[in-house]
């Protein structure tokens, strides 16, 4: 499967993926990442039953604290 995640095309060899799944792959957790997909932003409730598609783009914006 081949997505487009934060402007880069990304190849993943799973047939099936969730949002959670991506972010584990980033090594984010969902509270503390808003997820696009095809310009419709993802509530978190739906992280875990939202799968993604060939061609899907999506864009992450995680949040980093700091002080």
């Amino acid at each position: 499967m081949n997505i487009r995640v934060n402007g880069q095309t990304l190849h993943f060899s799973k047939e099936k993926m969730t949002i959670i799944d991506l972010l584990s792959s980033y090594q984010l957790q969902e509270k503390i990442a808003v997820v696009e997909r095809n310009k419709e932003i993802i509530s978190k409730e739906a992280y875990r039953r939202t799968e993604l598609k060939d061609g899907d783009m999506i864009e992450i914006v995680h949040f980093v604290g700091g002080g």
